[in-house]
């Protein structure tokens, strides 16, 4: 624990503390009464309304459109099913940049239902709604469908032989037994979207800010780091709390069942209904899923002289982007890709300690670790950037001018992905396994290597592969601390929106694509590596 511990204090812990510290310590002392002010303020009462009733509609609208998709990836085999479940994922793992710029592509000025028929979404809540149940929709057909798949169908047939109709089984049988599931999947949709950054700076514009932009808003643009300490201590709170309700109902999925091998629950759908409701689920998929990423590439090729790689070739341009940039925006590609490798090497080394440390150990300081491992996927993003800027300028810690600083702020958010991956199977080795080894006179270090290693690598590679899917999307933190001469991808395509023009637009879309194809790939990676039987996990 003493490395992920030590990591986890000096990169997420001392920034956050010290972006809290300078908001609410003066130097007459702590002014704990900046709180009650701050909140009681009537435009932060309206984002703090904003950030929690738009996060619980988000989750309820994911959760009724996703759960039949839950279901039909659970019990029915038909062609291509691998394939649609590697494309419903490929939302999740996009940077919500460029989850934004698709939804503008199809919904906002220009979009394809503007040219259509005159409708546009963007600065409108539905478009935020929408392009969080396209990010979220996998987080439940994998976490719900994953355990669907391995309950016992007999147990819901002996209902119905004892007089119960189907729906009547459903509900107290298989209903139940989804219950952890579903709350588990609901809670971490709510944690996504109540911290939803890119997304809503994107399709929201000034109407609508959430905790994290107005985090950014009050960080990057008005200086006051005050509002925004107090905003990041209710933000800290709230997701403190979510994910200990997490952590309560994973712990529920993972006592409560029996569970059986999935392959002997899914079967051919039969009957007009069950064929009605896969046709409603594929056309769900193509209209909120396909659609989005269809019209962004669409998009990428307009140019105006014609359909063709027009933008793709202006990415080669110093002076694109009316001088946004220092180099080619196409440089963004490497940069990202060399942040990202080393980004997920750090959190291999990190995550894996950890989730070793997890298996060997219990109590309640170990369970306190683990959500301590998760908080970075909610604590405000932008406070870890601004953060690294004002505690990481001093020897032996001067990082400011170092290209390492993007990896670790990247690494932080890739951690809770590793730790998730690797931990079910490592609970899973025998550690008689180790012991025989001992005994046979092979020290820690190779019983590791001849015992666990081999058993986990799959997991390792699945734990690499998000690792570097999300590493390389990351923007909240990168935002601040990415270099002029070196930017990353998603802040290439936030600066190319942010500034007025059609070749700004176009060049958007081409770097949002490129990026979206790169995820897609280790994506689909990701499917040939993923074990035949889950647990539930996502």
């Amino acid at each position: 624990m003493a490395v992920p511990l030590a990591f986890f204090a000096l990169f997420f812990a001392y920034p956050v503390a010290a972006i809290v510290g300078r908001g609410i310590k003066t130097d007459e002392g702590w002014q704990f009464g900046r709180i009650g002010e701050v909140l009681t303020r009537p435009d932060i009462a309206d984002v703090l309304w904003f950030t929690t009733w738009q996060a619980c509609a988000s989750t309820a609208l994911t959760l009724l459109i996703a759960l039949p998709g839950a279901y039909v990836f659970a019990r029915f085999e038909f062609p291509g099913k691998q394939l649609l479940r590697a494309v419903v994922t490929v939302p999740f793992v996009l940077p919500t940049v460029v989850v934004g710029t698709a939804f503008l592509a199809l919904v906002g000025r220009g979009g394809l239902l503007d040219e259509l028929w005159g409708v546009r979404l963007d600065t409108t809540v539905w478009a935020i709604l929408l392009a969080h149940v396209f990010f979220n929709y996998a987080v439940v057909v994998r976490t719900v469908g994953g355990l669907w798949a391995q309950l016992d169908p007999r147990q819901e047939e002996a209902a119905r032989v004892l007089g119960a109709g189907r729906f009547a089984a459903w509900r107290r049988v298989t209903l139940p037994a989804l219950g952890p599931a579903v709350a588990a999947a609901a809670l971490m949709v709510f944690l996504f979207t109540f911290t939803s950054f890119g997304v809503v700076q994107i399709l929201g514009g000034p109407s609508y800010a959430t905790l994290e932009v107005e985090v950014y808003r009050q960080t990057a643009q008005l200086l006051d780091l005050s509002t925004a300490a107090v905003l990041t201590m209710v933000q800290f709170v709230a997701v403190g709390l979510i994910l200990a309700v997490h952590a309560w109902t994973v712990r529920r999925r993972e006592t409560a069942l029996r569970l059986v091998d999935p392959a002997r629950t899914a079967h051919r759908p039969s009957g007009p209904g069950q064929r009605a409701l896969l046709g409603g689920v594929l056309l769900t998929v193509a209209l909120l899923i396909v659609a989005p990423l269809v019209v962004l590439v669409e998009r990428s090729l307009d140019a105006p002289g014609g359909y063709g790689f027009g933008f793709y070739r202006a990415l080669q341009e110093v002076g694109a982007g009316g001088g946004t940039f220092l180099v080619p925006p196409l440089e963004a590609i490497w940069n990202s890709l060399q942040y990202a490798l080393a980004a997920t090497a750090i959190a291999l080394l990190i995550g894996g300690l950890a989730a070793a440390a997890l298996t060997r150990r219990g109590g309640r300081f170990v369970r306190g670790f683990d959500a301590l491992l998760m908080l970075p996927l909610g604590v405000s993003a932008v406070t870890v950037g601004f953060g690294f800027l004002i505690t990481l300028d001093e020897p032996p810690l001067d990082l400011r001018t170092s290209w390492i600083l993007v990896p670790l702020a990247q690494a932080l958010v890739g951690v809770p992905f590793v730790v998730r991956s690797m931990l079910p199977v490592l609970r899973a080795v025998d550690g008689r396994l180790r012991e025989a080894a001992a005994v046979l006179g092979a020290s820690p270090l190779r019983a590791w290597r001849e015992v666990d290693l081999p058993l986990v690598r799959r997991a390792l590679l699945i734990a690499a592969g998000f690792a570097f899917a999300v590493s390389l999307g990351e923007f909240g933190a990168t935002v601040f601390i990415a270099r002029p001469d070196r930017p990353t991808l998603p802040v290439a395509v936030a600066r190319l929106l942010g500034r007025a023009g059609e070749m700004n637009y176009g060049q958007a879309m081409a770097l949002s694509t490129i990026l979206m194809l790169v995820c897609a790939v280790s994506l689909l990676l990701l499917e040939r590596l993923r074990p035949d039987k889950t647990s539930g996990e996502f």
